[in-house]
């Protein structure tokens, strides 16, 4: 029988002791501090006063904590001496059936992975839905961390170890995160879909009206309507929208989703869990033949990363009305017009029919938006969602320099123009640049020499600005200052410029009242409330010039990483934000705004 909160909160310490043996290895300690912060009012928050013992822990305490595991398909496994929770992990993860050459890969890296860090390698071999991780994925996340700092790896140890805690948790309330399995596979589903050049490789891209968008329009057409949307659409831009009617067919509408799109050899989250979370939300109401005093419009967004075209938010600036009509006439990387891949997916590609898509900000309440984190601060706190305070201002350029392509070997230092010469000295100064302000961020994430050669002075360099801040003052005025330099470092060296300005977003406070609403819901499932801004530009951005907005962010593992394969998410984590996105629809339907 299954271990409930209630009696694991009125238990006596010794027998508390004893309901939890076994969750941290040969560390009782943990769970004994954590007794203190009793009656807990769910698992997250017993979970959190875990994480909090650990955290407040000496130095050599958590270095005994992770000493206290056993190496993976180690010699304890050989001996057969491990725990009976470990040799049940490392039994599902296949260790005990390695081949010898897969055996021999982990005994070497058991032994360089001492030799470098001073204690055993730590891996949640169950992985991020519970399931299990292969030999091969085992070994590569081995392989990858080998190379991380000390100090990092010491705290991804620990990140592990309270995720196998999480789940050997689990194991003994019988809590299975039902929702978050299902919308973790939805992911998995929806990731098949990914454009040529990438899908072979086994990378994830999903560009603007590609093949592979199309096939996810399908894909999230069809599992809109498997949830119980009354309405299913694909608009004029490749939103695919869907709409759960209220009580009342005059209800206004809760808008919520994210972008379905992708960057380039990217991550299965971003975006794509702010369309399932409220999905999950909207089957579990028709199940239940359930109808809120207002209706849930649902959008997944055809295009915010702006990868295919220069058009970052497309997809929800359609829909405040802020379509650029220049946009239909750019032009990809192999000279089709945006116009002209409208039309071969079926849409109209004309700006009547684009202009129909805004909405009325009277027939809407707000919108609110899930997102994974992009980052590690939630990572490296131990916690899983944090309710968001503003999203920083941004501004992208693209550009080029201009010099002159010559020999290497021939042409003297001093009379040289060379143009990426340039671009590294404008880089330099934008990381001293956006340093000065402490919490803004300046970034050239694309550099490219065309045509380069390895002996030849490079004569062009194209290159992108990506420049964010938390308010918009101090986001212009890194702007002109980055802008400035450019131009001083061209005219110094003897260059020519060209610069387009691709997108302007303004920060985004998120609406007091609905932040509130997102407070409230993180509170509800026991955890502490945590407020952070955002760093990242989300569609929200774009709905908030025409009503009020709200985000909830979900912690990412591997120190929350995201726009990169590594990124992911938890089971566990996803059922809790289903959770938070479920309160604050009940409570909006008893507290209406």
């Amino acid at each position: 029988m299954a271990l409930t909160l209630d009696t694991f909160n009125a238990a006596a310490p010794a027998e508390a002791l004893r309901l939890l043996d076994g969750l941290y290895e040969h560390s009782p300690w943990v769970v004994e501090r954590a007794l203190a912060r009793r009656p807990f009012a769910s698992l997250a928050a017993l979970k959190w006063a875990l994480v909090q013992s650990v955290a407040g822990a000496t130095r050599e305490e958590q270095l005994a904590l992770i000493r206290a595991h056993p190496e993976l398909a180690g010699k304890a496994m050989v001996a057969n001496t491990l725990t009976t929770e470990s040799t049940g992990e490392q039994s599902r993860a296949g260790l005990t059936h390695c081949s010898p050459e897969e055996f021999a890969a982990l005994q070497q890296l058991n032994a360089d992975y001492n030799a470098r860090f001073g204690f055993p390698f730590i891996l949640a071999v169950r992985g991020p839905r519970g399931s299990g991780l292969t030999r091969q994925q085992i070994i590569a996340t081995f392989q990858r961390r080998l190379h991380n700092p000390v100090d990092f790896e010491r705290e991804e140890a620990l990140r592990n170890i309270h995720r196998i805690a999480e789940i050997r948790l689990a194991d003994k309330f019988g809590a299975e995160p039902v929702l978050g399995h299902h919308v973790w596979d939805w992911h998995d589903s929806l990731a098949q879909h990914s454009d040529p050049g990438f899908k072979e490789q086994g990378q994830l891209t999903v560009t603007y009206l590609t093949d592979a968008h199309q096939a996810c329009q399908k894909e999230l057409t069809a599992r809109m309507r498997e949830c119980g949307f009354d309405e299913v659409s694909i608009d004029a831009v490749g939103n695919v929208v869907g709409v759960y009617h209220g009580a009342t067919p005059d209800a206004k509408r809760l808008l919520t989703g994210s972008h379905f799109d992708t960057v380039r050899n990217g991550g299965r989250y971003a975006g794509r869990l702010g369309i399932f979370a409220p999905l999950a939300c909207v089957q579990r109401l028709r199940q239940a033949g359930r109808r809120l005093p207002f209706g849930i419009e649902v959008v997944a967004f055809s295009e915010e990363e702006g990868q295919r075209y220069k058009a970052t938010f497309l997809g929800s600036g359609a829909l405040t009305g802020d379509f650029n009509p220049a946009w239909l006439e750019q032009t990809d990387a192999d000279g089709i017009a945006m116009r002209e891949a409208m039309r071969a997916a079926g849409l109209p590609g004309t700006l009547d029919a684009i202009d129909a898509l805004r909405r009325d900000p009277a027939r809407y309440l707000g919108f609110v938006e899930v997102h994974i984190e992009q980052g590690p601060v939630l990572n490296e706190m131990g916690l899983p969602l944090a309710v968001v305070t503003s999203i920083n201002a941004g501004v992208r350029h693209v550009g080029e320099v201009i010099g002159m392509a010559s020999h290497a070997g021939t042409t003297p230092m001093d009379r040289r123009r060379d143009a990426a010469c340039a671009v590294a000295e404008l880089a330099l100064y934008m990381e001293r640049r956006a340093a000065q302000d402490g919490d803004s961020v300046a970034t050239i994430g694309l550099l490219n020499v065309p045509g380069g050669s390895i002996n030849v002075v490079p004569g062009r360099c194209q290159f992108s600005l990506d420049l964010r801040a938390p308010n918009d003052d101090q986001r212009d005025a890194l702007e002109r200052d980055v802008l400035a330099e450019l131009s001083a470092i061209c005219e110094r060296r003897g260059l020519g410029q060209r610069l387009e300005r691709t997108m302007a977003a303004s920060a985004a406070p998120s609406h007091p009242a609905w932040q509130t609403r997102w407070e409230q819901a993180v509170a509800a499932l026991g955890l502490p409330v945590h407020r952070m801004p955002s760093g990242a530009g989300h569609d929200a951005m774009k709905l908030h010039e025409v009503m009020p907005q709200a985000m909830l962010f979900v912690r990412g593992e591997n120190s929350g990483i995201s726009h990169n394969p590594l990124e992911s998410s938890t089971s566990d984590d996803i059922e809790l934000c289903v959770r938070a996105f479920e309160h604050l629809l009940n409570q909006l339907a008893v507290d209406p705004l």
